[in-house]
């Protein structure tokens, strides 16, 4: 194995890794939120940090980005 190859296969796992960790916290997330909504009816959030919103909402984008990747890279496997 060439120092490029294990250098592209760590980039690879990296990505992975935070994919599958992003769609891992949406899944618990969506579980709080329907938890939170059948024991009170409502759910309501409120972040007032910026920091930690604009954090929130890029890793929303980078799940959405690594969910269809993979969603695209199964249809593919499956022909």
């Amino acid at each position: 194995m060439t120092p490029a190859t294990r250098q592209d296969r760590r980039v690879q796992v990296l990505f992975h890794t935070i994919g599958l960790s992003c769609l891992g916290g949406a899944i618990f997330l969506q579980i709080l939120v329907f938890t939170d909504i059948l024991t009170n009816g409502y759910f309501m959030a409120v972040e007032h940090n910026l920091a930690i919103l604009t954090f929130e909402v890029l890793l929303t984008v980078f799940s959405f980005i690594y969910f269809i990747y993979i969603y695209q890279r199964f249809i593919r496997s499956v022909r």
